[in-house]
């Protein structure tokens, strides 16, 4: 596309080095010879160039949609999409700005630098684990499209085989705790128990405001729950858990504690009496555990707790310097409708056959806005399932062995130590060990010298205590390595395996040692060997409709292409067996990597600093919101918390500003979609004296460049408040306009949307935030790798730059594209779209436009005439496409009647063309249904969509007044590449009412629901 797309800008920068080194090797006469021609450089130039790659449309196509919308060139288009006031300057993002690399020169120099981090071995813990990743998970799953590219399952006819994954994980979660129901995984451990720590609170009727944290809780969780607590007005108090049993002062105003089992130092302890002593005072008990050490230890559930949470990452899941990894979230009966995050539940589909769906949605934000007390949206679906798949290729034996080993060797260097003169703290354990150093006449630096110098880090406690936590991967010479750091540190000889002591005392109180089985389930004592894991793997895949079938057009989503030399950085063990909190001397290319892509996103956004911590959009428009209030307090106005929200916006945005302590003031729109700017100027100085912050998402959920962006900044700036604008529809901006020109101070953006992350099937996603110079000093801190500014809220996540090894994906989808390339992306995202909605505008009311007649990246069609007129709801044209081969288009949202459709950058016109033929025929279809053709209570909308089991009963069965035919072929090409629902239509209803949330026994498989 050259005349289209690099108008401005080469597509790549050429190599010569081995040219160079080709020349310098020839006789002198044969360089003289060769001096004097002249190799034209296209030679040398890289032949695997990404835009080509990631962009759909080539320059032909390109050029015909821009005819057909009557535009000759791309700037002419542009110039009527984007507002000339908020555009920046053609030289803002260039290739000399961001220079582009091939697909080889990225490999190249994701390879360097994974060499610049040293491959230490870490034995920290802290919940960080060297995890071992069975290979045919490694592949299949982690490496495999057809489960990253997935959606959240909102479609549940489409995505049966991850959401049975999700079940098993739910399952897996709930028998090793023994609670009563979990969730499908939450960010990260720390916010968990932050979630935790607010479910708390709400169910105890938000009067009792203190929430007591042990001591020997992980330093990372306390840190978010010190940042959570801020915005709740809850009051952290924290010590020694046995307070709690005494303390009468304490136990009046006593809405929860929190402990950890076994806790950060390795001790086990017995909560019983605490439990007991904490409901007493009509508290909560919320605990942080470990699943592996559950198969050994007695669970929560079992001991009274009521809220249990943890990482699943050791599970299966790599390091990854900090995540991305699944945590787990389970809790009692009775408090089920007050958790936070998602929740799969099985219902039963229209025939009575079970089915999975998302359970209880109406608990999410996007429902309650801002009277919801978690803003939780994006959860961790990929690693949950990895998690899952992890128990089930295991099964209880091979977990309980890998228990077995972990707390043997534990064992093993307890009693080795000992022998040298170091003191363990404590003698209960289960895999770490906190040695005081003192009793071998040391202090903690001198073993820490010695672990580095044979590659090895411990964690640094203080200068006394040293902490070892060791794992699965733990070998023979992995273990010699460990105890001979000891032998070092005092002195001694070397030790080999025939010198290491043995027997040795039991580590785990009789009392609190597991009796009760777990994972009894068949789905875990099944599939252990590698072709039944093979096959059960991709059966499960093969009830999912994923980007590697078709088209997934999810407004607000960007469901672009997830490129494979993006994502093969992230498996090299260079990254992917990183701890989050080794030395930073040993971490220069994760550094280098982190670095790089903060600087883009600063030159991309307009903005001073970036925060790469927050593990989602939701999680960075809070953390954004959290600078504001503190921006606000440093200059003395912390009585400043209203915010202001247009009602259009997405829900997740009141949901973080009630999170984060502010008060929701809602903003009118306008008949044509835009904001209604008399109604802000009105509510901004009504509150003049309070307002703290504006939240605008831009282009608007409505799918529109509203022009009046500046005017509503400047509004607010006026009367004293800071503008956050939500980063979510950022791939129509990219090169063209961003959040400083628009007029914002604060931003955050979506990584797994227009950079490129994979969704995972709901998760993993990253939220950083890009903020103004003046707020550059607020960002989040982290309390063991020092990041954030001087006057730095405090952490956000667990890990300091949050899910670390998928910042990768984004890296590298910057460097391939370079600055034109990113431009061209969202000149592309914002063609096809418009190209789309020239091709539906005849057969759908299109919704809103601007005075142009464009959209930006997403349209808006309205389907309220059909059901004014045949009693067809948004709904069954969803579920109609699937029939068609696609994953529907955001569903009743941003408004009821509604459909949000966004086709990206990545998708050929081919595809685009077969997406709209599709929406086109049906609605045809649905004419024939309000001229009377079919019947309104039966007929092809209603009945969609048509799996195998509805299509293959006996013709005297078949009782649809339409032919099976048109049922599942309505258009030609299906025949030959048909994606087939397992399901039909599911009822979301029955599942409420009947939430069951585990595996269903082998007596509820084998029959129907009816």
């Amino acid at each position: 596309m050259t005349a289209l797309r690099f108008a401005s800008g080469a597509t790549c920068r050429y190599r010569f080095l081995y040219a160079h080194a080709h020349l310098s090797s020839l006789r002198p006469a044969a360089r003289r010879s060769l001096a004097t021609a002249k190799a034209p450089p296209s030679l040398f130039a890289p032949l695997d160039t990404f835009p080509d790659r990631h962009i759909g449309p080539d320059d032909a196509e390109a050029a015909f949609m821009l005819s057909q919308l009557g535009y000759e060139s791309m700037d002419a288009f542009v110039n009527e999409v984007v507002p000339p006031t908020v555009r920046v300057a053609s030289t803002e993002l260039t290739n000399e700005v961001i220079g582009p690399l091939s697909e080889i020169e990225l490999n190249r120099r994701a390879k360097h630098l994974g060499t610049e981090n040293k491959p230490f071995k870490s034995y920290i813990g802290m919940g960080y684990h060297n995890a071992v990743v069975p290979p045919v998970i490694l592949r299949n799953v982690m490496e495999n499209p057809a489960w990253y590219t997935q959606y959240t399952p909102y479609q549940p006819e489409i995505a049966q085989g991850r959401l049975e994954s999700l079940v098993n994980f739910q399952t897996m979660v709930m028998s090793l705790t023994s609670m009563h129901i979990a969730n499908a995984s939450l960010l990260d451990e720390a916010t968990a128990a932050a979630e935790g720590m607010v479910m708390a609170y709400v169910s105890t009727g938000q009067k009792k405001k203190v929430f007591f944290v042990d001591s020997a809780v992980s330093p990372q969780t306390l840190a978010v729950l010190r940042t959570r607590a801020k915005g709740f007005g809850i009051k952290l108090a924290v010590g020694d858990a046995s307070v709690v049993l005494t303390d009468e002062a304490l136990r009046a105003h006593l809405c929860g504690v929190l402990v950890q089992y076994p806790d950060v130092n390795g001790s086990i302890r017995d909560f019983g009496k605490l439990a007991e002593s904490a409901h007493e005072a009509g508290a909560l008990v919320v605990v942080a555990t470990d699943l592996l050490a559950l198969t050994m230890l007695k669970p929560p559930g079992e001991w009274g707790a009521d809220i249990v949470l943890g990482n699943s990452a050791r599970f299966g899941v790599p390091a990854g310097y900090g995540g991305p990894h699944a945590a787990f979230f389970a809790c009692t009966e009775k408090l089920k409708r007050k958790m936070p995050g998602r929740l799969v539940g099985r219902s039963r589909d229209t025939t009575g056959q079970m089915a999975y769906r998302l359970a209880l949605q109406t608990r999410e934000q996007h429902i309650r806005r801002e009277k919801a007390t978690s803003n939780i949206c994006t959860s961790q679906a990929l690693l949950a399932n990895m998690a899952a798949m992890y128990a089930v290729y295991h099964g209880p034996s091979g977990i309980k062995r890998i228990a077995n080993k972990v707390h043997g060797l534990t064992q093993l260097l307890k009693s080795t130590v000992e022998r040298l003169g170091f003191v363990t703290t404590s003698d209960t354990f289960f895999d770490t060990l906190t040695l005081d150093v003192t009793g071998a006449s040391l202090d903690a630096s001198r073993v820490h010298a010695a672990a580095a110098a044979v590659g090895v880090n411990f964690r640094w406690i203080d200068d006394r205590r040293v902490g070892v936590t060791l794992d699965e991967s733990v070998g023979p010479i992995d273990f010699l390595r460990i105890a001979n750091v000891f032998t070092s540190a005092v002195g001694s000889s070397s030790l080999d395996l025939e010198d290491l002591p043995g027997p040795y005392p039991p580590a785990i109180p009789e009392h609190l040692t597991r009796t009760s089985e777990f994972l009894t389930h068949p789905v875990f004592n099944k599939h252990h060997s590698e072709t039944e894991m093979l096959r059960y793997i991709h059966h499960l895949q093969s009830k999912d409709l994923s980007l590697v079938h078709a088209m997934t057009p999810l407004g607000s989503c960007t469901m672009k292409l997830n490129s494979t030399s993006s994502m093969i950085p992230l498996t090299w063990p260079e990254f992917g067996s990183v701890h989050p909190f080794a030395p930073q001397d040993q971490v220069k290319g994760y550094t280098q990597v982190i670095k790089e892509l903060e600087d883009d996103l600063c030159k991309i956004t307009g903005f001073h600093a970036c925060s790469l911590q927050p593990n989602s959009g939701a999680a960075g428009e809070y953390t954004g919101l959290s600078v504001i209030r503190a921006f606000h307090e440093a200059r003395g106005q912390k009585h400043r918390d209203v915010c202001l929200i247009p009602v259009s916006a997405h829900g997740t945005n009141p949901a973080s500003a009630a999170m984060a302590g502010l008060k929701v003031v809602p903003v009118k729109t306008l008949q044509d979609g835009g904001l209604d700017l008399a109604d802000l100027k009105a509510k901004a100085e009504k509150h003049k004296n309070n307002l703290a912050a504006f939240m605008i998402t831009y282009p608007s959920t409505f799918g529109v460049f509203e022009a009046g962006v500046q005017d509503a900044c400047k509004i607010i700036h006026d009367n004293g408040g800071q503008v956050y604008l939500d980063g979510a529809n950022l791939n129509a901006q990219v090169g063209l306009t961003n959040p400083a020109v628009c007029g914002g101070d604060v931003c955050h953006l979506n990584l797994h949307k227009t950079f490129a992350i994979p969704h995972g099937g709901g998760g993993p996603g990253v939220g950083p935030i890009c903020v103004a110079e003046h707020l550059a000093s607020f960002v989040p801190s982290h309390p063991i790798i020092a990041t954030g500014g001087k006057n730095a809220i405090n952490a956000v996540s667990a890990a300091p730059f949050g899910s670390a090894s998928i910042l990768l994906i984004s890296w590298a989808y910057i460097k391939m594209l370079g600055g034109q390339g990113l431009k061209d992306s969202s000149q592309i995202a914002l063609l096809n779209a418009n190209y789309m909605a020239h091709r539906l505008a005849p057969h759908y009311n299109l919704r809103y436009k601007n005075h142009n007649g464009r959209v930006a990246h997403e349209l808006l069609i309205d389907l309220a005439e059909f059901d004014k007129a045949a009693g067809l709801k948004v709904t069954d044209f969803a579920k109609r496409l699937q029939d068609y081969g696609f994953h529907p288009p955001t569903c009743s949202w941003p408004i009821s009647t509604c459909m949000l459709i966004e086709p990206t950058e990545s998708e050929s016109l081919e595809e685009i063309e077969r997406f709209c033929n599709a929406m086109i025929h049906i609605r045809q279809e649905a004419e024939d249904i309000i001229t009377g053709k079919q019947p309104k209570d039966s007929n092809l909308l209603k009945n969609a969509p048509h799996p195998l089991s509805v299509i293959t009963v006996s013709d005297a069965e078949w009782n649809r007044p339409y032919s099976r035919q048109t049922a599942v072929y309505p258009v030609s090409g299906l025949r030959e590449k048909k994606f087939w629902p397992t399901v039909s239509r599911v009822d979301d209803t029955y599942g409420d009412l009947n939430l069951v949330c585990d595996c269903p026994s082998v007596e509820e498989t084998a029959h129907d629901f009816s």
